[in-house]
C-alpha cells in the first residue's frame, strides 16, 4: 500500500521543524562561547557544529526544491547570530514554498544534484520528511550534549509541538 502524504501535513511538519530549532537555539543562548563548541566526539563535535550542521542542511535542501543554487558554506561561517538571525529565514523560504503545494504536487519528483555533483531525483514528501527527520535527529543529539554540559533542555517532541500550536 503506497504511502499518502498531503500537503497540509507537509506544512505542519515543516512548521514543526522550524518550532523544534527556534526552541533549541533560545535555550543554546544562555551557554558560553566554550560551551557553545565544547567538542562531545561526535560527528559535528560540539553543540554549534550540530546545530550549523543542521541549517546548512536545510538551506541546501530548501534552496534545490525551489530550484535554485545554494553557495557553498564552511563550518566557520556559521555561529550562532546565524542561528539566531538566518535560521528562521530559511524557515520562511521554506513556509513560502510550502504554502502553494498541492497534494497532487506532494509527489512530484525533483530532481537535483548533492554536494560531489551526483544527480539524484526524489520526491517532494520525500525531501521533506528527510529535512524534518534529519533535523530531529541531530536536535536529540544537542539536546544530550546540553544535559552533559548540566542544562536543562527544551521539550520538542512533536506531541508537545501538537499541544502547543496555535489553531
Amino acid at each position: 500500500m503506497p504511502l499518502t502524504v498531503t500537503a497540509e501535513l507537509i506544512r505542519e511538519h515543516l512548521l514543526y521543524t522550524a518550532w523544534a530549532s527556534r526552541r533549541l537555539v533560545h535555550a543554546i543562548e544562555q551557554l558560553s562561547p566554550e560551551q557553545l563548541n565544547q567538542d562531545f566526539k561526535s560527528s559535528e563535535h560540539s553543540i554549534l557544529g550540530t546545530l550549523g550542521h543542521v541549517f546548512a542542511a536545510d538551506r541546501v535542501w530548501v534552496s534545490r526544491v525551489r530550484g535554485e543554487e545554494a553557495t557553498a558554506l564552511s563550518a566557520s561561517d556559521i555561529d550562532l547570530h546565524v542561528l539566531q538571525i538566518d535560521w528562521p529565514l530559511i524557515y520562511a523560504k521554506w513556509n513560502e514554498w510550502a504554502a502553494a503545494l498541492t497534494d497532487d504536487d506532494v509527489s512530484g519528483v525533483i530532481a537535483y544534484r548533492d554536494s560531489k555533483g551526483n544527480s539524484h531525483a526524489s520526491p517532494v514528501w520525500e525531501i521533506v520528511l528527510h529535512v524534518v527527520n534529519h533535523g530531529t535527529h541531530h536536535r536529540g543529539q544537542a539536546v544530550g550534549f546540553l544535559r552533559a554540559l548540566g542544562h536543562t533542555p527544551p521539550s520538542l517532541d512533536l506531541i508537545r509541538y501538537y499541544r502547543e500550536r496555535p489553531e
